[in-house]
């Protein structure tokens, strides 16, 4: 590529990239990361092929910049955790939104599939959810207590295991991107889902296991959507890996991946919390489970897609200011 091209391409990144750092507000320290892991790509290839030019003296210059700027920012303030929260997450997550949306469409696609083929094969639920767990809640359906299975364990005792389980399966959802089989996790959970609330349907109980099964469930599936999108991100970065080295973009793909699954995980423990001491009080009114559920669902779909729509929509309005 001719030294004028690669300019006309690059140039308007790289006074972006200058302009960054020379705010006055504190770059994000993982945002300069991204800067430089770019800046020496770019660096690497001037010194490569215009050794002497004054292309490649500005990205050296540029590049020393960002690698200052790194240093200087190292030492993160006490409200790292709150910036967490507040904008890192939500800012990566508007990022990722086409790879949520995927993860969504494979779960939901699996869950019809579940719900099919339930419909259609009277032992389906026996070889998706194992003849001891429908057998047992076939007893309970008998015994007048369908959500039973709730009931079976103590509270703490479920608070111990079920979190520790959900973050397992998240975890092997978020890691199985590496060989880009998430789908096959997602696929899996969602023929599951889908089976089991067949099953309480073809009992005439659909209503009354969805009220109390998404108590907890509207938080613990979320997650593993959520989970799913962190795998599917990290599968990207490997197969697609752009202008980066594949090892390059495979280590942000699976820093952003990580930071993803991290986000989660207390959601998960909430998940399991609702599971281990709400969910099992079937007795409730309808009220307040509607109430559960419906909060949880609107907190879901506005901190993940909504809240970072409209923070990137202030930032592009302040950029577009300063």
């Amino acid at each position: 590529m001719r030294e004028a091209q690669f300019k006309n391409q690059n140039t308007s990144k790289w006074l972006e990239f200058e302009k960054e750092i020379s705010k006055d507000v504190k770059t994000n320290p993982d945002k300069l990361a991204d800067l430089f892991v770019q800046l020496t790509d770019d660096l690497s290839y001037a010194r490569s092929n215009y050794p002497d030019s004054q292309t490649t003296l500005f990205l050296n210059n540029l590049t020393a910049k960002v690698h200052q700027s790194i240093y200087r920012n190292k030492k993160e303030s006490k409200s790292r955790f709150l910036t967490f929260w507040s904008t890192e997450l939500p800012s990566l997550f508007y990022s990722c939104h086409k790879q949520l949306l995927y993860s969504f469409i494979i779960f939901s696609l699996s869950l019809i599939i579940g719900v099919v083929s339930s419909a259609n094969e009277e032992d389906f639920p026996r070889l998706i959810l194992g003849d001891s767990y429908v057998n047992m809640t076939i007893d309970n359906i008998k015994k007048g207590d369908p959500m039973g299975v709730y009931k079976d364990n103590g509270e703490m005792e479920m608070f111990y295991f079920i979190p520790l389980h959900n973050i397992q399966v998240m975890g092997m959802s978020f890691i199985a991107g590496i060989l880009s089989m998430t789908w096959y996790f997602l696929f899996q959970n969602g023929v599951m889902v889908g089976t089991f609330q067949y099953f309480f349907y073809k009992y005439g109980l659909l209503g009354t296991s969805a009220l109390s099964i998404w108590i907890h469930g509207t938080l613990e599936i979320s997650c593993l959507i959520l989970g799913g999108c962190a795998g599917l991100v990290m599968g990207n970065s490997i197969l697609f890996p752009g202008t980066y080295s594949r090892m390059e973009s495979f280590k942000s793909g699976a820093k952003k991946g990580l930071k993803i699954a991290i986000g989660i995980t207390p959601l998960l423990v909430v998940a399991g919390f609702l599971e281990s001491f709400v969910t099992r009080h079937t007795e409730m009114p309808t009220f307040f489970k509607l109430s559960i559920i419906i909060l949880s669902a609107i907190f879901i779909i506005w901190y993940f897609i909504i809240y970072p729509i409209q923070l990137n929509r202030n930032n592009a309005i302040e950029a577009g200011a300063n």
